[in-house]
């Protein structure tokens, strides 16, 4: 079961691109955000409360918990959301946080004293080759600034936080630890709406659905998948899987929504498949 974790990640993960546009269509990002959370720190309590599990932890845990959470489900996904929503394409916006895993090698030897092999090197920039192929149609788009900053922050955000996850000193409970990130996720979301925004969510059955996809298969199946390969692999390995989400997000747009799949995307999967694979072998 462990071995198709990566798998299982890529899948769940890609399937959120699918789902982001019809919520900030029908919401200011940062409330989608909250709303998801608060619903996601309820979920992981109750599963915590039934599994038996240890709420009340120390402040140090705490801490690093909380602070995960607000880099990665308030910096990150409120920078991808907010650039979104400001015009950003969603295809330079991902090519962009696609950059995550040559950050996370180059800052990991230094920081982590992970040794990041030639082999490696060659996988991930393959890797992000491959991707640049799946993305590079929108790279002629008009560019908003604001759209910019914020994509520029959401990658700092989730390198930040991968690296910061494999320093974790703490041997929670995923279920645990999930309950703190998230509600530090919700509590930044919370503060930016009141100190920047006005809260505005059009319950439709679009935002539903969508909403729902987030939170059931996003944040309880591919965040904990996510969590668990950074806790039992070396952070430079488990972000290389990264570069498959474009491609696969690609494909999944074009077997849901009828977008077109070109022989550029193909080949980029292709090329980001061999990347993946020699940056992950042992």
């Amino acid at each position: 079961m462990v071995k198709i974790f990566p798998f299982l990640f890529v899948i769940l993960w890609s399937s959120a691109f699918i789902t982001t546009k019809p919520l900030i269509d029908n919401s200011d990002p940062f409330s989608a955000l909250a709303f998801r959370f608060s619903i996601v720190t309820i979920g992981f309590f109750l599963f915590s409360i039934y599994s038996k599990q240890k709420i009340l932890i120390n402040k140090k845990n705490f801490i690093e918990s909380f602070f995960s959470g607000v880099l990665f489900h308030g910096l990150y996904l409120g920078g991808v959301f907010y650039s979104i929503s400001k015009g950003m394409p969603t295809g330079i916006a991902a090519l962009i946080v696609t950059l995550q895993p040559i950050l996370t090698n180059a800052l990991s030897g230094p920081i982590l004293n992970e040794k990041v092999t030639r082999k490696q090197w060659i996988g991930v920039l393959l890797g992000f080759f491959g991707a640049a192929l799946v993305l590079g149609y929108d790279i002629g788009s008009d560019i908003p600034l604001i759209g910019l900053v914020a994509t520029i922050i959401a990658l700092i955000a989730i390198t930040s936080s991968t690296i910061w996850q494999k320093k974790l000193s703490n041997n929670l409970p995923l279920s645990v630890s999930n309950m703190y990130q998230a509600l530090g996720g919700v509590t930044f979301h919370i503060i930016i709406i009141i100190i920047f925004t006005e809260p505005y969510i059009n319950f439709s059955q679009t935002f539903i659905i969508a909403m729902s996809h987030q939170i059931f298969l996003v944040s309880f199946g591919a965040f904990t998948i996510l969590m668990y390969l950074i806790k039992n692999n070396s952070a430079s390995k488990t972000v290389s899987i990264f570069f498959l989400i474009p491609a696969t997000s690609a494909f999944m747009a074009w077997l849901f929504l009828n977008e077109n799949l070109t022989n550029l995307d193909l080949l980029g999967f292709l090329i980001t498949t061999i990347g993946v694979y020699i940056a992950t072998r042992d």
